[in-house]
């Protein structure tokens, strides 16, 4: 059976500033909504699921997210996952330059967990929390230019 990965989604606490990270970190919306109803409670599991939703995808056409902003039920609060916890972890992003990509970031008051790193002079990574503490790592490829 062929399988194909669809999106990876996120519940964040505030969609249009989730939203504005991404996409200056050059995502782009492919589609916004908001879902109600008894289909979006069947395939959700939760009884009047309401949520405002957007999809993002990477300028290389492959990746996409989904986030959600529920409106109902609402939203429980969670401390942000750390890197050795059990469970879905984090988001990563190649860049061609992560200073830029860090930069962009700062803006949206995000900022690394601990600094960058160079693995074996093949990336410069990092993780920061994003928006909501979503973990996000990017990483800069030295091998390439």
């Amino acid at each position: 059976m062929p399988i194909k990965l669809e999106n990876v989604g996120i519940a964040v606490r505030d969609i249009d500033a989730t939203i504005a990270f991404f996409t200056d970190l050059g995502l782009t919306v492919t589609g916004r909504d908001t879902i109600s109803g008894d289909w979006a409670d069947t395939a959700v599991g939760l009884d009047g699921n309401h949520a405002k939703i957007a999809v993002l995808k990477t300028p290389d056409g492959h990746g996409q997210i989904e986030l959600f902003e529920y409106l109902h039920p609402d939203a429980i609060e969670t401390e942000p996952t750390l890197p050795n916890e059990i469970g879905m972890h984090r988001i990563a992003f190649s860049v061609d330059n992560i200073e830029t990509a860090l930069e962009l970031a700062a803006k949206h008051g995000c900022y690394p967990l601990r600094g960058v790193a160079t693995y074996q002079d093949v990336y410069k990574l990092t993780y920061l929390r994003g928006p909501s503490g979503i973990l996000v790592m990017l990483a800069q490829d030295l091998t390439k230019g």
